[in-house]
């Protein structure tokens, strides 16, 4: 049976008081050894100053090295304190609150996320947490109030767009002057435009948008539909043979997502400039591709665009331009399993990928003869 030997401790690992008794012993054995060295080799007259002079001489140096040994120990005592206060801040930053966020963002109260998180062992960070809660329920509170005004809005505009697009159709069909006829197919474009920026705030608010069609719409609908959403219609050119139709219930986040991918392709192209779109049957789905010969975006800005149709922003205020058509063509995309994508065209500019899901697509009954 062999003894247990207890493993050596590092210095770092000692007791402070002990560590300051080791350094006293390591200072007082030499310098008193060499003390009495030099007291036993000085002459017999001198030998009684010199011992004084060694003993003061080595009890300051006792004192000096037993001062910087408890200079040390606080400096190490700091240090480590120092490190606690780091990783709790870490851990604050990194664990608590963004738990904290996602539990707030949930729409539970500020007492309810801060119970269901693990909370700091420092008073003084749960309180700053408790702080944090509170201040980002205020700031929840508001935004939701904010999005659902919106989403109100949204919805008046939604219904008087409707209105108005009904009665000028049926003007058209009661009006045979070209003149008047012109300025109402006028008037009936600007107003589906509107109609389709209120559709915009209703998906970025999550309130419901467009019409959900009772039975599958034709690929070809879905495109002139989406053409007649925006601005530069006519210089629109379509390729499409396909006789492939869309799932009612998916129609118009299919169409409202051509339109806004149609509107960037228009408005950063030429004003002449024509934008043409492809349209291609493949095992996954349907590719429908968009190409305009504007300007050509750099890899960064490519990828920044895939992010913006990939990501849901939450704070809208950051939205703005492209940026507002690629979140709401993002949210649609999410809704119904599409797929976007973005690469440099063959045309000089930019071409925009949508994929529509195999499980969306269907093919029209034909009619009887």
């Amino acid at each position: 049976m062999t003894a247990h030997i207890p493993p050596v401790r590092r210095w770092t690992e000692q007791p402070p008081h002990r560590r300051t008794l080791l350094v006293l012993l390591a200072t007082l054995v030499p310098s008193a050894a060499i003390g009495l060295w030099g007291v036993y080799a000085a002459p017999e007259s001198f030998r009684v100053p010199l011992a004084w002079g060694a003993g003061v001489g080595v009890l300051a140096l006792c004192v000096a090295a037993a001062l910087a040994a408890r200079s040390r120990d606080r400096a190490d005592l700091l240090r480590e304190r120092v490190r606690e206060l780091e990783t709790a801040e870490r851990r604050l930053s990194e664990e608590h609150v963004p738990a904290l966020v996602a539990r707030l963002r949930e729409s539970t109260s500020a007492d309810t996320a801060l119970a269901s998180i693990a909370q700091p062992e420092s008073p003084a960070q749960r309180a700053v947490l408790r702080q944090f809660a509170e201040e980002i329920g205020r700031s929840e509170t508001a935004r939701a109030s904010a999005m659902s005004a919106c989403a109100n809005a949204a919805g008046r505009m939604q219904a008087m767009a409707t209105g108005m697009l009904a009665d000028l159709r049926a003007m058209e069909h009661r009006h045979a002057d070209p003149d008047v006829l012109t300025d109402l197919l006028h008037l009936d474009h600007r107003t589906a435009q509107a109609g389709r920026l209120a559709d915009s705030i209703a998906v970025l608010t999550g309130a419901r948008s467009g019409r959900r069609w009772a039975k599958p719409i034709v690929m070809e609908s879905i495109l002139r539909g989406a053409m007649g959403r925006i601005a530069g219609y006519q210089r629109v050119r379509l390729h499409s043979t396909t006789d492939v139709a869309i799932a009612g219930h998916a129609a118009e986040g299919v169409m409202h997502a051509l339109a806004e991918l149609l509107d960037n392709a228009a408005n950063f192209s030429p004003p002449t400039a024509e934008v043409h779109v492809y349209v291609e049957e493949v095992p996954a789905g349907l590719i429908i591709t968009i190409e305009d010969s504007g300007l050509v975006m750099s890899e960064t800005a490519l990828r920044r665009a895939e992010r913006a149709v990939s990501t849901d922003p939450r704070d809208l205020t950051t939205l703005s331009g492209t940026r507002l058509g690629l979140a709401v063509v993002g949210r649609l995309a999410r809704k119904h399993g599409l797929s976007v994508s973005f690469r440099p065209s063959a045309r000089g500019g930019t071409g925009a990928l949508m994929r529509v899901p195999q499980e969306l697509i269907t093919r029209p009954r034909s009619t009887p003869a």
